[in-house]
């Protein structure tokens, strides 16, 4: 059976973040479940500048070689985690912008959460369902929480995150639930794409 390509999209990109924490502690945690292929999207990897393109991308792809290769490294993907932080009650703006660059990669795929930060980045994660709607992702209700308590303990190395017991505990039903929702869609993308071709 071919594996589920999820992409693992780390949504800041400043010097110092705390974002590569919780995605190395993720891909352990996605070991636990073969059938899945989790890969890292590091927005630093891709910089785009603010948007600044003639149509939205749902009309015509962007002129940004950077865009361009961002979006086509977002259609192999079947599924995603998004990993971010909670700038003033909302995702970071390097985040909105490279979500702005693509359309037609993210359709009818589904989108999981990880947020660290002041109430574990949950006033973010909740605009950032948001805009999957729009982007026509299925955002799921399972996510990882990580509260101030723990940023704050396993940024200064006093603690680590594989030593609290219910982020382990909501990592597992998120992916569980992520590697439910990536299988159907897929086989529901793949069986109209079968249809397509035969009319």
């Amino acid at each position: 059976m071919q594996e589920l390509r999820i992409g693992i999209i780390i949504s800041t990109t400043r010097e110092g973040r705390f974002a590569d924490t919780p995605t190395r502690w993720l891909l352990q945690h996605f070991e636990m479940f073969p059938e899945t292929s989790a890969n890292v999207l590091d927005l630093r990897d891709f910089p785009m500048p603010f948007f600044e393109e003639q149509a939205s991308p749902a009309y015509a792809p962007p002129n940004c070689a950077d865009a361009r290769k961002w979006a086509a490294r977002v259609a192999e993907m079947d599924g995603f985690v998004f990993v971010t932080a909670e700038y003033n009650r909302s995702i970071p703006g390097v985040l909105k912008n490279a979500l702005d660059y693509a359309y037609h990669e993210f359709n009818r795929k589904p989108a999981a959460f990880l947020g660290y930060g002041g109430v574990g980045a949950a006033r973010a994660v909740e605009q950032l369902r948001l805009i999957c709607v729009e982007l026509q992702l299925t955002p799921l209700r399972n996510a990882v929480h990580i509260g101030m308590e723990q940023y704050l303990a396993v940024a200064s190395g006093n603690r680590g995150l594989e030593e609290f017991d219910f982020l382990a505990a909501s990592a597992t039903s998120m992916i569980q639930d992520l590697v439910w929702w990536t299988r159907a869609l897929r086989a529901a993308r793949q069986g109209e794409a079968g249809r397509h071709e035969q009319a």
